[in-house]
């Protein structure tokens, strides 16, 4: 066991933050276990609703209890699954924050990190020790609620009348690479940001919000277009599964005009309502096989955005304190 435990730098990063570190061991079992726990109880209510013989479309008063329980169980699993796709969503600012301050800026801001540079460890050293505990413990947290979610997610309920579709921004984040690849870029700008600011609030707000802008900008805003769409022209009867990104009409001249333009023409016979001749309607949309091309793309994105902040941080490292 003595050679797995951490030693020099590692071991005093580990001790360091051993409070912080088991709040967040603490609250990863918790998640869990209300995961695994949400469902097993949401699938064994729905398994057992076709032996009351009851129907949710045409309820007697004798079934509003059973049809209550099965609805319960189907909207609180949703609701668990988007509540922790959020999680997931903040998650990467909590850690970006974390490393930014407490783990970085306020032993700069303190002075502390000479004492570690005056007994023969040097600044690359102590940054990457620094780095490696949240690192390591990151990485496992994270990769062990994906794999949670997914299974979760895949095989939990799925009744149409309250299931979330997979490209919802809740949903989407926890089902593939990009949750991870998010938290290893709070990392990254964490360590970055911590070195140039050097004080620890001040550190902290900055990587939240320059986390945030970029998980705003690329998960929120840029993602349906990270692979192309798929286009109908005759989206009548469009899978449910369907991620619709944009929609209008296309003339006969090749000119594409979207519902947002038909909504400029005011109180002129609109194209979206009357076809011109030759025109025909479109949906450009995502099916359900790009939930992985999409998630790899924007995994792929952000490791590169992660890779480049922790090279300059390094230079940063090495300029500042050679």
């Amino acid at each position: 066991m003595s050679t797995l435990a951490p030693r020099g730098p590692l071991w005093v990063a580990a001790r360091l933050h051993r409070s912080t570190l088991w709040t967040g061991a603490g609250l990863l079992v918790l998640a869990v276990a209300w995961l695994l726990y949400q469902r097993l109880h949401s699938v064994s209510v729905i398994d057992g609703f076709p032996a009351t013989g009851c129907s949710i479309r045409m309820t007697t008063p004798a079934c509003h209890d059973a049809i209550r329980s099965y609805s319960n169980a189907q909207m609180t699993f949703q609701a668990w699954l988007s509540h922790l796709g959020l999680f997931l969503l903040v998650l990467p600012g909590v850690v970006g924050g974390f490393v930014a301050g407490p783990v970085i800026a306020r032993e700069l801001e303190s002075g502390t990190y000479k004492l570690a540079w005056s007994q023969s460890v040097t600044p690359t050293r102590w940054f990457a020790s620094k780095l490696a505990v949240p690192l390591v413990c990151t990485v496992a947290g994270v990769s062990l609620l994906l794999g949670l979610y997914r299974w979760a997610w895949t095989t939990g309920p799925d009744d149409a009348h309250y299931a979330d579709f997979w490209y919802g921004a809740y949903r989407n984040i926890g089902l593939g690479p990009a949750a991870l690849g998010y938290a290893l870029l709070g990392i990254a700008l964490g360590a970055l940001l911590g070195l140039l600011i050097r004080r620890t609030v001040i550190a902290m707000s900055a990587t939240a919000l320059a986390v945030g802008a970029v998980v705003l900008a690329l998960h929120v805003q840029l993602r349906p277009y990270l692979w192309p769409a798929l286009t109908d022209t005759t989206p009548i009867g469009r899978a449910g599964s369907a991620w619709v990104v944009q929609q209008g009409v296309i003339t006969a001249g090749g000119q594409r005009i979207t519902w947002e333009d038909c909504l400029g023409y005011g109180r002129r016979v609109s194209p979206c309502e009357k076809l011109p001749e030759g025109a025909v309607y479109y949906i450009d949309y995502h099916p359900a096989s790009h939930l992985w091309p999409l998630q790899l793309v924007e995994t792929g994105i952000v490791l590169a955005l992660a890779a480049a902040a922790a090279l300059v941080a390094f230079r940063v490292l090495r300029r500042l304190h050679a």
